[in-house]
Protein backbone atom coordinates (compact mmCIF):
# COMPACT_ATOMS: atom_id res chain seq x y z
CA UNK A 1 0.00 0.00 0.00
CA UNK A 2 1.10 3.51 -1.12
CA UNK A 3 -0.11 4.84 2.19
CA UNK A 4 1.53 4.72 5.39
CA UNK A 5 -1.44 6.10 7.53
CA UNK A 6 -2.80 3.39 10.50
CA UNK A 7 -6.12 1.74 9.35
CA UNK A 8 -8.76 2.73 11.25
CA UNK A 9 -11.30 -0.29 13.32
CA UNK A 10 -13.71 -0.63 15.16
CA UNK A 11 -12.79 -0.63 18.87
CA UNK A 12 -15.53 -3.00 20.24
CA UNK A 13 -17.71 -5.54 18.84
CA UNK A 14 -20.78 -3.08 20.49
CA UNK A 15 -19.01 -0.20 19.03
CA UNK A 16 -20.11 -1.01 15.64
CA UNK A 17 -23.16 -2.47 16.44
CA UNK A 18 -24.70 0.89 17.78
CA UNK A 19 -23.10 2.61 14.75
CA UNK A 20 -24.50 1.00 12.49
CA UNK A 21 -28.11 0.99 14.36
CA UNK A 22 -27.34 4.73 15.07
CA UNK A 23 -27.37 5.24 11.10
CA UNK A 24 -30.74 3.26 10.77
CA UNK A 25 -32.36 4.80 13.71
CA UNK A 26 -33.58 8.37 13.01
CA UNK A 27 -36.40 10.35 12.00
CA UNK A 28 -38.12 7.56 9.65
CA UNK A 29 -38.83 5.50 12.64
CA UNK A 30 -40.49 8.37 15.04
CA UNK A 31 -42.21 10.47 12.08
CA UNK A 32 -42.80 8.63 8.86
CA UNK A 33 -43.63 4.75 9.96
CA UNK A 34 -46.29 6.00 12.37
CA UNK A 35 -47.85 7.96 9.59
CA UNK A 36 -47.85 5.62 7.04
CA UNK A 37 -48.89 2.75 9.21
CA UNK A 38 -52.14 4.90 10.57
CA UNK A 39 -52.84 5.88 7.14
CA UNK A 40 -52.40 2.67 5.42
CA UNK A 41 -54.51 0.48 7.64
CA UNK A 42 -53.27 0.16 10.93
CA UNK A 43 -52.27 -3.31 11.93
CA UNK A 44 -52.99 -4.47 8.12
CA UNK A 45 -50.08 -2.17 6.87
CA UNK A 46 -48.23 -4.71 9.32
CA UNK A 47 -48.63 -7.46 7.23
CA UNK A 48 -46.42 -6.20 3.93
CA UNK A 49 -44.07 -4.65 6.49
CA UNK A 50 -42.81 -7.71 8.05
CA UNK A 51 -42.83 -9.27 4.58
CA UNK A 52 -40.41 -6.54 3.51
CA UNK A 53 -38.14 -6.83 6.62
CA UNK A 54 -37.78 -10.44 5.66
CA UNK A 55 -37.49 -10.31 1.94
CA UNK A 56 -35.83 -7.20 1.61
CA UNK A 57 -34.35 -5.83 4.51
CA UNK A 58 -32.35 -8.05 6.38
CA UNK A 59 -31.35 -9.74 2.91
CA UNK A 60 -29.97 -7.20 1.80
CA UNK A 61 -28.58 -6.30 4.98
CA UNK A 62 -26.55 -9.43 5.72
CA UNK A 63 -25.43 -9.06 2.05
CA UNK A 64 -23.75 -5.40 2.63
CA UNK A 65 -22.24 -6.39 5.85
CA UNK A 66 -20.27 -9.32 3.94
CA UNK A 67 -19.53 -7.00 1.01
CA UNK A 68 -18.05 -4.81 3.63
CA UNK A 69 -15.72 -7.02 5.13
CA UNK A 70 -14.81 -8.66 2.42
CA UNK A 71 -13.25 -6.03 0.68
CA UNK A 72 -12.11 -4.81 3.89
CA UNK A 73 -9.97 -7.57 4.02
CA UNK A 74 -7.69 -6.13 0.56
CA UNK A 75 -7.74 -2.64 3.17
CA UNK A 76 -10.56 -0.60 1.27
CA UNK A 77 -13.38 0.82 3.10
CA UNK A 78 -14.97 2.80 0.06
CA UNK A 79 -17.66 1.44 -1.85
CA UNK A 80 -16.08 1.85 -5.17
CA UNK A 81 -13.15 -0.24 -4.31
CA UNK A 82 -14.98 -2.32 -2.90
CA UNK A 83 -17.69 -3.19 -5.30
CA UNK A 84 -13.99 -3.25 -7.95
CA UNK A 85 -12.94 -6.07 -5.60
CA UNK A 86 -16.33 -7.86 -6.13
CA UNK A 87 -16.97 -7.55 -9.59
CA UNK A 88 -13.27 -8.40 -10.53
CA UNK A 89 -14.28 -5.19 -13.97
CA UNK A 90 -13.56 -1.69 -13.37
CA UNK A 91 -17.00 -0.98 -14.76
CA UNK A 92 -18.61 -2.03 -10.90
CA UNK A 93 -15.67 1.26 -9.76
CA UNK A 94 -17.64 3.43 -11.82
CA UNK A 95 -20.83 2.15 -10.56
CA UNK A 96 -19.91 2.08 -6.96
CA UNK A 97 -19.48 6.42 -7.08
CA UNK A 98 -23.60 5.87 -6.28
CA UNK A 99 -22.16 4.68 -3.17
CA UNK A 100 -20.78 7.79 -2.63
CA UNK A 101 -23.40 10.34 -4.22
CA UNK A 102 -26.14 8.64 -2.18
CA UNK A 103 -25.40 9.75 1.15
CA UNK A 104 -23.34 12.86 0.55
CA UNK A 105 -26.21 14.71 -0.85
CA UNK A 106 -28.76 13.19 1.31
CA UNK A 107 -26.37 14.89 3.92
CA UNK A 108 -27.02 18.26 2.25
CA UNK A 109 -30.75 18.38 3.41
CA UNK A 110 -30.57 15.93 6.18
CA UNK A 111 -28.42 18.14 7.95
CA UNK A 112 -31.07 21.12 7.74
CA UNK A 113 -33.39 19.05 8.77
CA UNK A 114 -31.42 17.94 11.61
CA UNK A 115 -30.99 21.29 12.91
CA UNK A 116 -34.67 22.06 13.17
CA UNK A 117 -34.84 19.66 15.89
CA UNK A 118 -32.12 20.98 17.97
CA UNK A 119 -34.00 24.25 17.66
CA UNK A 120 -37.24 23.01 18.65
CA UNK A 121 -35.40 21.28 21.23
CA UNK A 122 -33.71 24.82 22.49
CA UNK A 123 -37.23 26.69 21.97
CA UNK A 124 -38.79 24.37 24.34
CA UNK A 125 -35.97 24.59 27.04
CA UNK A 126 -35.97 28.52 27.09
CA UNK A 127 -39.65 28.68 26.96
CA UNK A 128 -39.80 30.52 23.57
CA UNK A 129 -42.60 28.06 21.87
CA UNK A 130 -45.77 30.08 22.61
CA UNK A 131 -48.87 29.43 20.24
CA UNK A 132 -51.00 31.63 22.21
CA UNK A 133 -53.89 31.49 25.09
CA UNK A 134 -56.77 30.12 22.30
CA UNK A 135 -56.34 26.73 21.95
CA UNK A 136 -58.65 27.01 18.70
CA UNK A 137 -55.64 28.94 17.23
CA UNK A 138 -52.62 26.58 18.33
CA UNK A 139 -52.96 24.37 14.92
CA UNK A 140 -52.72 27.43 12.67
CA UNK A 141 -49.93 28.57 15.12
CA UNK A 142 -47.70 25.87 15.52
CA UNK A 143 -47.94 25.56 11.24
CA UNK A 144 -47.05 29.83 11.32
CA UNK A 145 -44.24 28.95 13.35
CA UNK A 146 -42.46 26.43 11.83
CA UNK A 147 -43.31 28.11 8.30
CA UNK A 148 -41.29 30.84 9.87
CA UNK A 149 -38.61 28.95 11.58
CA UNK A 150 -37.85 27.45 8.44
CA UNK A 151 -38.16 30.05 5.95
CA UNK A 152 -40.82 27.99 4.21
CA UNK A 153 -42.64 31.19 2.94
CA UNK A 154 -39.60 32.83 0.61
CA UNK A 155 -36.76 32.13 -0.50
CA UNK A 156 -33.16 33.59 0.25
CA UNK A 157 -33.63 32.94 3.86
CA UNK A 158 -29.68 34.37 4.45
CA UNK A 159 -30.08 37.37 2.90
CA UNK A 160 -33.17 39.06 4.28
CA UNK A 161 -31.09 41.47 6.42
CA UNK A 162 -29.78 39.07 9.30
CA UNK A 163 -28.68 35.88 10.20
CA UNK A 164 -32.19 33.84 10.53
CA UNK A 165 -32.13 31.71 13.54
CA UNK A 166 -32.95 28.48 11.05
CA UNK A 167 -29.76 29.14 10.05
CA UNK A 168 -27.40 29.76 13.27
CA UNK A 169 -28.34 26.40 14.45
CA UNK A 170 -27.66 25.10 11.11
CA UNK A 171 -24.20 26.06 11.42
CA UNK A 172 -23.83 24.59 15.06
CA UNK A 173 -25.43 21.15 13.99
CA UNK A 174 -23.01 21.37 10.65
CA UNK A 175 -20.27 22.14 12.86
CA UNK A 176 -20.66 19.71 15.74
CA UNK A 177 -21.01 16.58 12.42
CA UNK A 178 -18.22 17.43 11.24
CA UNK A 179 -16.24 17.73 14.49
CA UNK A 180 -16.96 13.84 15.58
CA UNK A 181 -16.34 13.38 12.00
CA UNK A 182 -12.75 14.29 12.18
CA UNK A 183 -11.90 12.68 15.29
CA UNK A 184 -12.14 9.45 12.89
CA UNK A 185 -14.43 6.40 13.36
CA UNK A 186 -13.79 4.66 16.83
CA UNK A 187 -12.87 8.29 18.66
CA UNK A 188 -15.60 9.97 16.70
CA UNK A 189 -18.36 8.16 15.32
CA UNK A 190 -18.09 5.00 18.02
CA UNK A 191 -17.44 6.90 20.77
CA UNK A 192 -20.55 9.23 20.22
CA UNK A 193 -22.91 6.68 19.33
CA UNK A 194 -22.04 4.81 22.15
CA UNK A 195 -23.94 7.15 24.55
CA UNK A 196 -26.15 8.75 21.91
CA UNK A 197 -28.07 5.80 21.22
CA UNK A 198 -28.77 4.94 25.16
CA UNK A 199 -29.81 8.51 25.87
CA UNK A 200 -32.41 8.48 22.92
CA UNK A 201 -33.61 4.89 23.92
CA UNK A 202 -33.91 6.75 27.53
CA UNK A 203 -35.56 10.00 25.97
CA UNK A 204 -38.10 7.67 24.77
CA UNK A 205 -39.28 5.80 26.98
CA UNK A 206 -39.69 8.81 29.37
CA UNK A 207 -41.76 10.29 26.62
CA UNK A 208 -43.96 7.10 25.72
CA UNK A 209 -44.58 6.36 29.37
CA UNK A 210 -45.80 9.93 29.94
CA UNK A 211 -47.86 9.15 26.48
CA UNK A 212 -49.44 5.97 28.06
CA UNK A 213 -50.38 7.42 31.47
CA UNK A 214 -51.94 10.13 29.73
CA UNK A 215 -55.53 8.16 30.59
CA UNK A 216 -58.40 10.31 29.22
CA UNK A 217 -57.67 14.28 29.63
CA UNK A 218 -60.64 14.69 28.20
CA UNK A 219 -63.54 13.17 29.94
CA UNK A 220 -66.07 15.29 27.43
CA UNK A 221 -64.24 12.92 24.69
CA UNK A 222 -63.89 9.52 26.36
CA UNK A 223 -62.72 7.72 23.52
CA UNK A 224 -60.03 9.92 23.00
CA UNK A 225 -57.81 7.84 25.40
CA UNK A 226 -54.62 5.38 25.41
CA UNK A 227 -56.26 2.26 24.63
CA UNK A 228 -58.04 4.22 21.87
CA UNK A 229 -54.81 5.81 20.52
CA UNK A 230 -53.38 2.51 20.37
CA UNK A 231 -56.12 1.18 19.01
CA UNK A 232 -55.82 3.25 16.17
CA UNK A 233 -52.20 2.98 15.50
CA UNK A 234 -52.48 -0.77 15.60
CA UNK A 235 -55.98 -2.00 14.72
CA UNK A 236 -56.71 -3.24 11.08
CA UNK A 237 -58.80 -1.04 9.66
CA UNK A 238 -60.21 -0.27 6.07
CA UNK A 239 -58.63 1.95 3.43
CA UNK A 240 -62.01 3.75 2.30
CA UNK A 241 -65.13 3.75 4.82
CA UNK A 242 -67.39 0.18 3.29
CA UNK A 243 -64.39 -1.81 2.68
CA UNK A 244 -62.85 -5.11 4.59
CA UNK A 245 -60.35 -4.20 7.61
CA UNK A 246 -58.00 -6.00 5.19
CA UNK A 247 -58.60 -4.05 2.13
CA UNK A 248 -54.95 -2.37 2.48
CA UNK A 249 -53.56 -5.96 1.51
CA UNK A 250 -55.11 -5.75 -1.94
CA UNK A 251 -53.60 -2.24 -2.77
CA UNK A 252 -50.51 -2.25 -4.99
CA UNK A 253 -49.43 0.82 -3.41
CA UNK A 254 -49.52 -0.36 0.61
CA UNK A 255 -46.87 -3.15 -0.60
CA UNK A 256 -44.86 -0.11 -1.96
CA UNK A 257 -45.24 1.99 0.93
CA UNK A 258 -44.36 -0.70 2.95
CA UNK A 259 -41.12 -1.82 1.41
CA UNK A 260 -39.86 1.55 1.08
CA UNK A 261 -39.72 1.97 4.75
CA UNK A 262 -38.08 -0.89 5.54
CA UNK A 263 -35.65 0.48 2.90
CA UNK A 264 -34.69 3.55 4.08
CA UNK A 265 -35.52 2.31 8.27
CA UNK A 266 -32.52 -0.24 7.90
CA UNK A 267 -30.21 2.14 5.62
CA UNK A 268 -29.75 -0.42 2.70
CA UNK A 269 -28.39 1.37 0.03
CA UNK A 270 -27.28 4.11 0.92
CA UNK A 271 -23.06 2.69 1.14
CA UNK A 272 -23.52 3.31 4.85
CA UNK A 273 -23.07 -0.28 5.84
CA UNK A 274 -20.64 -1.61 3.50
CA UNK A 275 -18.52 1.26 4.77
CA UNK A 276 -18.81 0.49 8.43
CA UNK A 277 -18.29 -3.29 7.88
CA UNK A 278 -15.03 -2.84 5.62
CA UNK A 279 -13.63 -1.70 9.13
CA UNK A 280 -13.83 -5.21 10.70
CA UNK A 281 -11.60 -7.91 11.21
CA UNK A 282 -10.91 -11.09 9.65
CA UNK A 283 -12.72 -12.96 12.58
CA UNK A 284 -15.80 -10.73 13.61
CA UNK A 285 -19.07 -11.91 13.09
CA UNK A 286 -21.59 -10.00 10.54
CA UNK A 287 -24.51 -12.84 10.80
CA UNK A 288 -25.35 -12.13 14.41
CA UNK A 289 -24.45 -8.37 14.34
CA UNK A 290 -26.40 -7.68 11.24
CA UNK A 291 -29.51 -8.90 12.69
CA UNK A 292 -28.76 -7.18 16.30
CA UNK A 293 -28.30 -3.65 14.48
CA UNK A 294 -31.96 -4.73 12.07
CA UNK A 295 -33.42 -5.64 15.46
CA UNK A 296 -32.07 -2.60 17.55
CA UNK A 297 -33.97 -0.41 14.42
CA UNK A 298 -37.04 -2.26 14.78
CA UNK A 299 -37.36 -1.78 18.51
CA UNK A 300 -37.12 1.95 18.07
CA UNK A 301 -39.36 2.23 15.54
CA UNK A 302 -42.05 -0.43 16.12
CA UNK A 303 -41.88 -0.41 20.01
CA UNK A 304 -41.32 3.32 20.66
CA UNK A 305 -42.22 5.37 17.61
CA UNK A 306 -45.06 3.23 17.11
CA UNK A 307 -46.45 3.76 20.27
CA UNK A 308 -45.62 7.22 20.78
CA UNK A 309 -46.78 9.73 17.97
CA UNK A 310 -50.10 8.90 16.51
CA UNK A 311 -51.35 7.74 20.06
CA UNK A 312 -50.47 10.87 21.48
CA UNK A 313 -51.72 12.91 18.98
CA UNK A 314 -55.38 10.98 19.01
CA UNK A 315 -55.51 11.63 22.29
CA UNK A 316 -55.79 15.21 22.42
CA UNK A 317 -56.59 15.73 18.42
CA UNK A 318 -58.71 13.17 17.45
CA UNK A 319 -58.22 11.17 14.43
CA UNK A 320 -57.79 14.01 12.39
CA UNK A 321 -54.91 15.52 14.67
CA UNK A 322 -52.84 12.03 13.01
CA UNK A 323 -52.88 13.19 9.54
CA UNK A 324 -49.64 14.68 8.25
CA UNK A 325 -46.17 13.81 6.53
CA UNK A 326 -42.71 13.27 8.39
CA UNK A 327 -42.97 17.70 8.57
CA UNK A 328 -46.71 18.34 9.25
CA UNK A 329 -46.76 15.48 12.26
CA UNK A 330 -43.44 16.21 13.59
CA UNK A 331 -43.17 20.14 13.51
CA UNK A 332 -47.07 20.94 13.17
CA UNK A 333 -48.91 18.41 15.00
CA UNK A 334 -46.70 17.27 18.07
CA UNK A 335 -46.22 20.92 19.32
CA UNK A 336 -50.04 21.39 19.39
CA UNK A 337 -50.35 18.47 21.29
CA UNK A 338 -47.56 19.15 24.08
CA UNK A 339 -49.35 22.41 24.88
CA UNK A 340 -52.53 20.16 26.05
CA UNK A 341 -50.01 17.59 27.72
CA UNK A 342 -49.18 18.37 31.38
CA UNK A 343 -45.03 19.62 31.61
CA UNK A 344 -45.92 19.32 27.68
CA UNK A 345 -42.55 22.00 27.70
CA UNK A 346 -40.41 19.56 29.36
CA UNK A 347 -41.34 16.29 27.12
CA UNK A 348 -41.32 18.87 24.41
CA UNK A 349 -37.49 19.09 24.95
CA UNK A 350 -36.80 15.29 25.87
CA UNK A 351 -38.84 14.76 22.20
CA UNK A 352 -36.78 16.70 20.15
CA UNK A 353 -33.50 16.63 22.04
CA UNK A 354 -34.45 12.58 21.07
CA UNK A 355 -35.02 13.55 17.27
CA UNK A 356 -31.71 15.51 17.36
CA UNK A 357 -29.65 12.65 18.66
CA UNK A 358 -31.52 9.98 16.18
CA UNK A 359 -30.56 12.71 13.17
CA UNK A 360 -26.89 13.05 14.00
CA UNK A 361 -26.35 9.21 14.44
CA UNK A 362 -27.51 9.13 11.07
CA UNK A 363 -26.21 11.79 9.83
CA UNK A 364 -22.45 11.13 10.67
CA UNK A 365 -23.03 8.02 8.96
CA UNK A 366 -23.48 9.41 5.91
CA UNK A 367 -20.05 11.55 6.13
CA UNK A 368 -17.75 8.60 6.54
CA UNK A 369 -18.21 6.91 3.18
CA UNK A 370 -16.93 9.91 1.36
CA UNK A 371 -14.11 10.78 3.58
CA UNK A 372 -12.67 6.86 3.39
CA UNK A 373 -12.71 7.30 -0.14
CA UNK A 374 -10.65 10.65 -0.21
CA UNK A 375 -8.24 9.05 2.46
CA UNK A 376 -7.73 5.39 0.44
CA UNK A 377 -8.21 6.80 -3.20
CA UNK A 378 -6.34 9.75 -3.17
CA UNK A 379 -4.01 9.40 -0.37
CA UNK A 380 -5.67 12.63 1.59
CA UNK A 381 -4.83 13.22 5.14
CA UNK A 382 -7.55 13.49 7.45
CA UNK A 383 -7.81 17.00 7.42
CA UNK A 384 -7.63 17.64 4.28
CA UNK A 385 -10.51 14.87 3.78
CA UNK A 386 -12.75 16.64 6.01
CA UNK A 387 -12.22 20.00 4.66
CA UNK A 388 -12.88 19.05 1.12
CA UNK A 389 -16.00 16.96 2.55
CA UNK A 390 -16.96 20.34 4.18
CA UNK A 391 -16.73 22.57 1.37
CA UNK A 392 -19.16 20.18 -1.08
CA UNK A 393 -21.73 19.53 1.62
CA UNK A 394 -22.06 23.03 2.92
CA UNK A 395 -22.47 24.44 -0.61
CA UNK A 396 -25.24 22.08 -1.23
CA UNK A 397 -26.58 22.59 2.04
CA UNK A 398 -26.73 26.42 1.48
CA UNK A 399 -28.45 25.36 -1.90
CA UNK A 400 -31.17 23.78 0.21
CA UNK A 401 -31.39 26.42 2.70
CA UNK A 402 -31.56 29.79 -0.03
CA UNK A 403 -34.48 27.91 -1.61
CA UNK A 404 -36.24 27.35 1.14
CA UNK A 405 -39.98 28.43 -0.11
CA UNK A 406 -42.49 25.24 0.06
CA UNK A 407 -39.20 23.70 0.68
CA UNK A 408 -38.60 22.69 -3.19
CA UNK A 409 -34.82 22.07 -3.10
CA UNK A 410 -35.18 19.77 -0.24
CA UNK A 411 -37.97 17.54 -1.69
CA UNK A 412 -36.14 17.46 -5.09
CA UNK A 413 -32.70 15.88 -3.57
CA UNK A 414 -35.28 13.84 -1.56
CA UNK A 415 -36.81 11.99 -4.56
CA UNK A 416 -33.65 11.94 -6.72
CA UNK A 417 -31.01 10.75 -4.39
CA UNK A 418 -33.19 9.67 -0.92
CA UNK A 419 -35.61 7.92 -2.95
CA UNK A 420 -34.78 6.62 -7.07
CA UNK A 421 -30.96 6.47 -6.33
CA UNK A 422 -31.52 4.26 -3.87
CA UNK A 423 -33.47 1.65 -5.05
CA UNK A 424 -30.77 1.83 -7.85
CA UNK A 425 -27.74 1.00 -6.12
CA UNK A 426 -29.60 -1.64 -3.92
CA UNK A 427 -30.58 -3.52 -6.94
CA UNK A 428 -26.85 -3.43 -8.07
CA UNK A 429 -25.87 -4.64 -4.58
CA UNK A 430 -27.92 -7.43 -5.07
CA UNK A 431 -26.29 -8.11 -8.34
CA UNK A 432 -23.04 -7.60 -7.72
CA UNK A 433 -23.37 -10.25 -4.11
CA UNK A 434 -26.01 -12.62 -5.37
CA UNK A 435 -25.16 -12.86 -9.19
CA UNK A 436 -21.79 -11.80 -9.80
CA UNK A 437 -19.73 -12.55 -7.06
CA UNK A 438 -22.02 -15.45 -5.96
CA UNK A 439 -24.58 -15.96 -3.67
CA UNK A 440 -22.97 -19.25 -2.39
CA UNK A 441 -19.73 -17.61 -2.18
CA UNK A 442 -21.08 -14.92 0.07
CA UNK A 443 -22.79 -17.56 2.03
CA UNK A 444 -19.54 -19.20 2.80
CA UNK A 445 -17.81 -15.89 3.75
CA UNK A 446 -20.20 -14.74 5.84
CA UNK A 447 -20.54 -17.79 8.04
CA UNK A 448 -16.53 -17.36 8.95
CA UNK A 449 -16.36 -15.98 12.49
CA UNK A 450 -20.29 -16.02 12.49
CA UNK A 451 -22.14 -16.53 16.14
CA UNK A 452 -24.88 -17.72 14.76
CA UNK A 453 -25.47 -20.08 11.59
CA UNK A 454 -26.64 -17.96 8.46
CA UNK A 455 -30.13 -19.61 7.40
CA UNK A 456 -29.38 -21.93 4.08
CA UNK A 457 -32.70 -20.25 2.38
CA UNK A 458 -30.98 -16.62 2.55
CA UNK A 459 -28.85 -17.88 -0.58
CA UNK A 460 -32.05 -18.42 -2.65
CA UNK A 461 -33.74 -15.42 -1.08
CA UNK A 462 -31.23 -13.03 -2.03
CA UNK A 463 -30.98 -14.22 -5.75
CA UNK A 464 -34.53 -14.45 -6.78
CA UNK A 465 -36.91 -12.84 -4.57
CA UNK A 466 -34.93 -10.00 -3.25
CA UNK A 467 -34.17 -8.77 -6.47
CA UNK A 468 -37.56 -9.87 -7.77
CA UNK A 469 -39.10 -7.77 -4.93
CA UNK A 470 -36.83 -4.97 -5.54
CA UNK A 471 -37.71 -4.59 -9.02
CA UNK A 472 -41.35 -4.99 -8.93
CA UNK A 473 -41.46 -2.56 -5.91
CA UNK A 474 -39.66 -0.15 -8.15
CA UNK A 475 -41.44 -0.80 -11.22
CA UNK A 476 -44.49 0.03 -9.65
CA UNK A 477 -43.61 3.24 -7.60
CA UNK A 478 -41.77 4.46 -10.70
CA UNK A 479 -44.79 3.83 -12.82
CA UNK A 480 -46.67 5.93 -9.92
CA UNK A 481 -44.72 9.11 -9.44
CA UNK A 482 -41.90 9.35 -12.20
CA UNK A 483 -43.94 10.92 -14.56
CA UNK A 484 -44.51 13.92 -12.54
CA UNK A 485 -41.18 14.62 -11.29
CA UNK A 486 -40.01 14.25 -15.00
CA UNK A 487 -42.71 16.78 -15.98
CA UNK A 488 -41.79 18.87 -13.20
CA UNK A 489 -38.29 19.18 -14.46
CA UNK A 490 -39.36 20.21 -17.77
CA UNK A 491 -40.79 23.58 -16.27
CA UNK A 492 -37.44 24.19 -14.94
CA UNK A 493 -36.46 26.12 -11.49
CA UNK A 494 -35.48 24.71 -8.78
CA UNK A 495 -36.40 21.25 -9.28
CA UNK A 496 -34.28 21.19 -12.19
CA UNK A 497 -31.81 23.28 -10.61
CA UNK A 498 -31.55 20.58 -7.88
CA UNK A 499 -30.94 17.81 -10.43
CA UNK A 500 -28.44 19.69 -12.11
CA UNK A 501 -26.23 19.98 -8.33
CA UNK A 502 -26.37 16.32 -7.79
CA UNK A 503 -24.98 15.74 -11.50
CA UNK A 504 -22.53 17.84 -10.77
CA UNK A 505 -21.74 15.92 -7.72
CA UNK A 506 -21.94 13.01 -9.63
CA UNK A 507 -19.64 13.60 -12.32
CA UNK A 508 -17.00 15.11 -9.73
CA UNK A 509 -17.10 12.32 -8.01
CA UNK A 510 -16.92 10.09 -11.15
CA UNK A 511 -13.60 12.04 -11.76
CA UNK A 512 -12.04 11.42 -8.42
CA UNK A 513 -12.99 7.32 -8.73
CA UNK A 514 -11.31 7.11 -11.79
CA UNK A 515 -8.18 8.70 -10.67
CA UNK A 516 -8.26 6.93 -7.53
CA UNK A 517 -8.33 3.79 -9.86
CA UNK A 518 -5.55 4.67 -12.04
CA UNK A 519 -3.66 4.81 -8.46
CA UNK A 520 -4.71 1.69 -7.15
CA UNK A 521 -3.59 0.01 -10.38
CA UNK A 522 -0.46 1.32 -9.53
CA UNK A 523 -0.09 -0.51 -6.21
CA UNK A 524 0.40 -3.86 -5.18
CA UNK A 525 -3.51 -3.67 -3.90
CA UNK A 526 -5.11 -4.83 -6.88
CA UNK A 527 -9.10 -4.35 -7.66
CA UNK A 528 -9.83 -6.91 -9.70
CA UNK A 529 -9.63 -9.17 -6.58
CA UNK A 530 -8.56 -13.03 -6.22
CA UNK A 531 -10.84 -15.83 -8.07
CA UNK A 532 -11.11 -17.63 -4.72
CA UNK A 533 -11.93 -16.49 -0.89
CA UNK A 534 -8.75 -16.01 1.16
CA UNK A 535 -7.59 -19.01 2.53
CA UNK A 536 -10.27 -19.52 5.80
CA UNK A 537 -9.78 -22.81 7.94
CA UNK A 538 -13.69 -24.12 9.00
CA UNK A 539 -14.52 -23.00 12.32
CA UNK A 540 -17.69 -24.73 14.10
CA UNK A 541 -20.45 -23.08 13.47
Amino acid sequence: MASKRPREAWASRLGVILAVAGSAVGLGNFLRFPGLAAGNGGGAFMIPYFCALLLLGIPICWAEWSMGKYGGLFGFNSCPAIFGVLGRRPIWRYLGVLGLLIPVVIYMYYVYIESWCLGYAFSYLMGEINLGEDPTKWAEESKKFFADFVGSDQDGLMLDGKLHVSVVFWLITFAVNFFFIYRGLSKGIEKFCTWAMPAMAICALIVLVRVLTLGTPDPSLPDQNVLGGLAYMWEPKPLKPGDSVFSALADPEVWMKAAGQIFFSLSVGFGVIINYASYLKRRDDVVLSGLTASATNEFFEVCLGGLITIPAAFIFLGAAGTVGGTFGLGFNTLPVVFLHMPGGAFFGFIWFFMLFLAAITSSLSMLQPAIAFFEEGLDLGRRASVAILGMITGLGSLFVIFYSKGLVALDTLDFWAGTALIYVLATLQVILYAWVFGAEKGHRFAQQGAEMRLPRIFTFVIRYITPTYLLVVFGMWAYKSLPGYVEQLGEGGVPLLGVLLIGVIAIFLLILVHIAGMRWGAETRDTSGPEELPDFSEEKQ
